[in-house]
């Protein structure tokens, strides 16, 4: 379940989402102005934040600014506005999303559960991932065996990193070359092949006795803690 709050002036809108968006299964706060908006954001911390535009108070934009000097909760803009510019600017000013009126609590129910599952997905990225004795920081971009610093090429570690962050799961050269090679069409599965040649060279294995990269033949590669 979801802590969402709802800024939006017209009472009748705000109880329909209010409603349509508990029975999804969230639990919703809501303010009528930007500045009970603003301070619930702060007081409460919801997990998201659905904010109309037209405010009576203030411009529901100068409020999107405001929010994110001081917090990353993740919005979603409810707007009439619908020309290109307008959702240009706004994503810009830190929007996520944006829903165009008139939308269904469906709809909003939907774009909500993206967002959090992509902001989710940022969230686990940015964290640090263990592995048996293998560390990888992705903020720092440092990665340690046993205490010992590993000198990694760019493309040597966002490759470790990609599959650390699915420890023990099969991953193959084709989603390799999409994610960490960003080729989304796929290309040489030998680029993968070099690449994991040199990485096993650095974690001190090779593929005829690996200790944290595994071949599964035919298939892929996963890194998993040795037994």
């Amino acid at each position: 379940m979801s802590n969402v709050l709802l800024i939006e002036d017209d009472a009748a809108i705000r109880t329909s989402l209010t409603r349509g968006l508990r029975d999804r299964g969230h639990a919703v706060s809501s303010a009528p102005t930007a500045l009970d908006g603003l301070r619930l954001a702060v007081e409460e911390r919801p997990d998201l934040v659905v904010l109309d535009l037209g405010l009576p108070d203030m411009d529901g934009l100068d409020l999107l600014r405001m929010l994110r000097a001081v917090s990353r909760v993740p919005v979603i803009v409810a707007t009439a506005r619908d020309g290109d510019a307008e959702m240009v600017r706004l994503l810009d000013a830190g929007a996520d999303d944006y829903v165009v009126k008139p939308f269904s609590a469906t709809q909003l129910d939907a774009r909500i559960r993206a967002v959090l599952r992509r902001v989710a997905g940022e969230n686990r990225a940015d964290s640090s991932v263990t592995v048996g004795g293998l560390r990888i920081d992705p903020r720092t971009r440092e990665a340690t065996l046993d205490g010992t610093p590993l000198d990694l090429s760019p493309r040597e570690f966002d490759l470790l990193h990609y599959l650390a962050a699915r420890p023990g799961e099969v991953v193959t050269k084709r989603e390799l070359l999409t994610h960490v090679w960003q080729i989304p069409y796929g290309g040489a599965d030998k680029t993968v092949d070099v690449h994991l040649s040199w990485l096993r060279r650095k974690l001190g294995e090779t593929s005829q006795e690996p200790r944290y990269l595994q071949t599964v033949r035919g298939v892929g590669v996963r890194l998993a803690a040795p037994a």
